[in-house]
């Protein structure tokens, strides 16, 4: 069976290698900025080839690399996970800031979460060589929600009381990003302490 990327996937490397370059230019920035990094670790794949072909499925696509480079903008995917919900905003803005890439879509599910709890703040970019990049922006305490609700959810089968499930991860979230609203106010205040 022929790859659903076609011939594309060395220069798909190469835009991902390039936008982890350009996240590593502005966690170098911010660091000088105010000394720390904003970046607690960063996650990056080229979605494996049986993943796509299954989203064009689901998505009733045909399976060709039209559909897997074209119509679905996920191919590329980057997650940066930060330390605070202000990290996240530079991060964001950095990147809105790159002269060789085009943002196409934006998503804040931190300002207005998903009805479960989840938590993120997601971009489309679009790469010099014209490659779709998703990029998922969180704090630690988003991304520690999402793995675990993705472990307890998705790799087990649901039983008994379902909507009691669903009502305690939205209350973990709810919990975890009043956690992270706390610890940026501590954040702000030993910043400006320091000044």
């Amino acid at each position: 069976m022929d790859s659903i990327y076609g011939e594309h996937r060395p220069k798909m490397e190469q835009s991902l290698n390039e936008v982890l370059d350009h996240i590593s230019s502005i966690r170098f920035d911010l660091k000088n900025k105010n000394g720390m990094d904003p970046v607690e670790h960063c996650l990056y794949r080229i979605k494996a080839e049986d993943s796509m072909r299954e989203k064009c499925r689901r998505n009733h696509l045909p399976e060709n690399e039209d559909s897997a480079l074209l119509r679905l903008h996920d191919a590329i995917g980057v997650r940066v996970v930060c330390a605070f919900l202000s990290d996240v905003y530079a991060i964001r803005d950095g990147l809105r800031a790159l002269p060789d890439i085009t943002v196409t879509d934006e998503k804040d599910y931190i300002t207005r979460a998903k009805p479960n709890g989840y938590r993120s703040y997601h971009m489309i970019i679009k790469t010099r060589q014209g490659y779709f990049v998703e990029i998922q922006l969180r704090t630690v305490s988003m991304d520690t929600w999402a793995s675990l609700e993705h472990h307890m959810k998705y790799k087990k089968a649901l039983s008994g009381n379902v909507e009691l499930f669903s009502s305690e991860l939205k209350r973990c979230a709810d919990e975890l990003a009043s956690t992270d609203v706390s610890m940026q106010a501590i954040r702000d205040l030993i910043f400006e302490d320091n000044r």
